[in-house]
């Protein structure tokens, strides 16, 4: 027995009716690193007290252990909030780029498939080389998107490139289409 696709199925609560998301993606899970480095600290700090004083004993050193566990589990959950819930959506009409910052900051930046012009990536420097991130930059026409630390770069762009192909959106020298000279007449100015 099959199960049956709701044809009308939303992914995401801003989703428009008849829109179809096409690609999911989001950053390199490095962008967590100062939360995690923060958080190492926290099992360290726990068992100091037996260093200093050994006589305390293993239940000492084990309860420091579990209780900076926990604190590191803390500190480190709104780092992962926010890596989680930042998410890049491209549909058939647009993409969409979901920033999270902690619990109670959100950001949605939105474009048209056809307001993109060209999908560039970078990837510079020793770390993410080894790591396997980098930059993918968007030429659009009000501007710029750059978005950093995305996990392997060079594959998304191709699938990107490959989706905004399949939908038929080719860059073009103006947002209304190409210009002719045909369209408008052009005055020459005497002197």
């Amino acid at each position: 027995m099959s199960k049956a696709i709701k044809p009308n199925k939303k992914y995401f609560s801003d989703q428009l009716d008849g829109e179809e998301v096409l690609y999911v993606f989001r950053r390199h899970p490095i962008v967590m690193r100062k939360g995690l480095v923060i958080s190492l600290l926290f099992p360290l700090l726990g068992v100091l007290p037996t260093l200093f004083k050994p006589t305390l004993g293993f239940t000492w050193f084990f309860a420091g252990i579990g209780l900076g566990i926990l604190a590191g589990g803390l500190v480190i959950f709104p780092y992962w909030v926010g890596w989680y819930f930042s998410v890049f959506i491209t549909t058939n009409q647009r993409f969409i780029q979901i920033t999270q910052k902690g619990f109670f900051h959100r950001s949605v930046a939105d474009l048209s498939l056809n307001q993109i012009q060209s999908i560039n990536y970078a990837i510079s420097g020793i770390q993410e080389t080894l790591l396997g991130f980098g930059t993918i930059m968007m030429q659009t026409y009000v501007g710029d998107l750059i978005l950093n630390d995305i996990h392997k770069p060079a594959h998304i762009q191709k699938k990107l490139v490959s989706i905004f192909r399949d939908q038929g959106i080719v860059p073009s020298n103006y947002p209304g289409g190409n210009i002719n000279n045909e369209e408008f007449e052009i005055e020459e100015i005497e002197n």
